[in-house]
């Protein structure tokens, strides 16, 4: 308890340290408005009684961000299906995911998840009444896992991942964490190097499982999917006549890299468009106007329906959050954004997925084990630097044969990855039955 305590005023003196910054983000981005009453006091929305039955189960999403309720996905589809009288809850941590969640998760259940503060943890857990918590990929918050466990709320991490850098800083408080991750009833890792990562940390070698990693499950890889088609129809790009590449989750300052070197290039390669997907969508704006003063042709996804698009268009931006998965499947070629900055990469299964011939920068510590299964296989093409991209592509377009076989290569390895979501569903469908929780609850 008196750790908890402490743990509530450290909590308290961070957020009031940072208070500065979350204010101008709100007045200059129009972030971090919503959902303040869910995040500091726990007042989430308690889910719908099932209708029609009194056996049910209340099942606990929690996806931090944008690409871990894309990992979700195909659990709570699962979910849906196999047990259709379950009450799904879903919840994340920023205003970019919860804008997504309520799209992908309007039938269910969306909140903002609760900081990590004692009485807002109790509170949501009191309106929820989870049977089972599942947290996607490393969500290690103290209060929230100690408080789950005494109340015995069986809980797992599915799509573990433990980068090395993680680990590093982790092992500076390695008493704390080590008391936080045994009472996490089952990790579902995605590589074995992760699994031996977590036990390292002084999680039960008996508990954690090598399931593979959900993201090749969830990323599409039909090209004729209804959303794909309903995308690429409006751009003209159903004749196969264009070269499209495509620079998905970019980040400052990739959308100027890569519109510099479309600007090289575009003479050139006549046939070739671009489409650009920032990450951000509070960067919008921003990219917009960079792509205004390249002088081409374009046209940008909210504006569509207003002012139309240029049949001669060469770049469009597609300002619009949680549809790259679809995007992706129009690509002839790709860039994954957040390597040639800071952030650590961002999912290039999706891309592979679809047979895009695609690359990326240096920077990919949160998908270090993708990279290696990526490179192993010949499938990918990661770039020193920003002027490895103008080679990489030229190479790329001038090369049909070249391009067809880094494209069929992504698509077996990714093909030969899948069914992880089998072993994770198992798993969590056992959870469930181990707590003998399908007696009618009061």
């Amino acid at each position: 308890m008196a750790k908890q305590w402490l743990l509530n005023l450290l909590y308290a003196a961070l957020l009031l340290s940072i208070s500065p910054w979350i204010l101008w983000r709100r007045v200059r981005q129009g972030r971090y408005r919503n959902g303040w009453s869910q995040k500091l006091l726990g007042a989430l929305p308690q889910p719908a009684k099932t209708l029609g039955s009194n056996r049910s189960y209340t099942i606990w999403f929690h996806a931090v961000s944008v690409g871990e309720l894309q990992v979700i996905r195909p659990l709570v589809e699962r979910a849906v299906r196999e047990l259709p009288t379950a009450k799904l809850v879903v919840t994340t941590s920023t205003d970019s995911g919860y804008e997504l969640a309520q799209k992908l998760y309007h039938a269910h259940t969306v909140a903002y998840a609760p900081l990590d503060f004692t009485w807002a943890v109790r509170r949501a857990l009191d309106r929820i009444e989870p049977d089972l918590l599942v947290l996607a990929e490393l969500e290690l918050w103290p209060n929230w896992i100690s408080i789950a466990s005494q109340r015995q709320i069986p809980m797992a991490v599915i799509n573990g991942r433990l980068s090395q850098n993680s680990l590093q800083g982790y092992r500076r408080i390695a008493s704390i964490v080590r008391g936080i991750v045994r009472k996490i009833d089952w990790i579902a890792a995605q590589s074995d190097t992760v699994r031996e990562r977590f036990i390292e940390l002084g999680y039960d070698p008996a508990k954690i499982q090598v399931v593979g990693n959900i993201k090749f499950d969830g990323a599409n890889d039909d090209r004729a999917h209804p959303e794909v088609l309903a995308r690429s129809g409006p751009l003209g790009l159903r004749d196969g006549r264009s070269t499209v590449w495509l620079c998905g989750s970019t980040q400052d300052p990739e959308e100027r890299i890569c519109l510099d070197t479309f600007g090289q290039v575009a003479d050139e390669f006549a046939q070739l468009k671009l489409i650009l997907v920032p990450r951000h969508a509070e960067r919008f704006e921003e990219v917009a106007r960079m792509v205004e003063a390249t002088g081409f042709a374009w046209g940008r996804r909210s504006r569509m329906h207003s002012d139309g698009l240029d049949p001669s268009w060469r770049i469009f931006l597609a300002d619009s959050v949680g549809e790259l998965r679809w995007w992706w499947g129009m690509a002839d070629l790709g860039f994954v954004g957040g390597s040639f900055g800071a952030r650590g990469g961002q999912n290039m299964i999706e891309p592979c997925a679809y047979g895009v011939a695609t690359c990326y920068g240096p920077n990919t510590r949160n998908f270090t084990d993708i990279v290696q299964i990526l490179h192993e296989a010949d499938a990918a093409s990661q770039l020193a630097s920003p002027e490895e991209l103008k080679p990489w592509l030229v190479g790329m377009l001038q090369d049909e044969s070249l391009r067809t076989r880094c494209a069929g290569r992504a698509v077996s390895i990714t093909q030969k990855h899948r069914g992880a979501t089998d072993r994770t569903w198992s798993k969590l469908v056992s959870l469930l039955e181990s707590k003998d929780l399908r007696s009618p609850k009061d």
